[in-house]
């Protein structure tokens, strides 16, 4: 089993973080947070890409489609459709015209729980349910309302990886074993105790 130290987790930040000047401020706080960058890249993505990134998980379409049913009814909105398959196509649609429309920045983080200290430093996927302090919290007004109203999807600035599994098979999709470094941080034997 591998030491936590040396868990890695795929973070995308899309074109509307690229656009709005937000990659330093994003790369700050998972750097403040004591993560490594190990890999980092900017290029525009291929539909072809995108497509095979959000189906990697067999399970994902099913479940986002139930997620955004669930959360579009609690909020009182009537989804187009309660068939969770059509749901999840019309969410991969969108999500492949939004990160097809410029140019990304996929990163690797390695760190202790990395999976987890990441997503606690994004936020939730809905901005607008973000916390203060989290970065879709802080630089986000978008909800899914809006982007539903827009026929669009949610402008998020980042993709994080949801689980450690889901992060080495995102990594592998965008990410040749060659582009990912290994090396020591000076402040790694302060945060880990080396």
């Amino acid at each position: 089993m591998t030491h936590p130290k040396h868990e890695k987790t795929l973070i995308i930040i899309k074109p509307d973080g690229v656009q709005r000047n937000l990659v330093g401020e994003i790369v700050s706080r998972f750097e403040r947070a004591g993560l490594k960058l190990v890999a980092m890249k900017m290029m525009t993505a291929d539909v072809d890409i995108i497509k095979k990134h959000y189906t990697l998980d067999p399970e994902w379409m099913r479940l986002v489609g139930e997620k955004s049913i669930k959360g579009l009814l609690d909020k009182g909105i009537e989804p187009i459709s309660r068939d969770p398959m059509v749901i999840a196509q019309s969410v991969i649609d969108r999500l492949s015209k939004y990160l097809t429309s410029g140019p990304i920045i996929p990163m690797v983080w390695q760190g202790g729980h990395s999976v987890s200290v990441v997503r606690k430093i994004v936020g939730s996927t809905e901005p607008v349910m973000s916390d203060v302090g989290t970065i879709r919290g802080d630089f986000v007004l978008d909800s899914y309302q809006m982007a539903m109203d827009d026929e669009r999807c949610v402008r998020n600035l980042i993709h994080a990886s949801g689980t450690v599994g889901e992060a080495e098979n995102e990594i592998d999709l965008w990410f040749g074993k060659e582009e990912i470094m290994e090396y020591v941080l000076a402040n790694e034997s302060i945060i880990y105790g080396l």
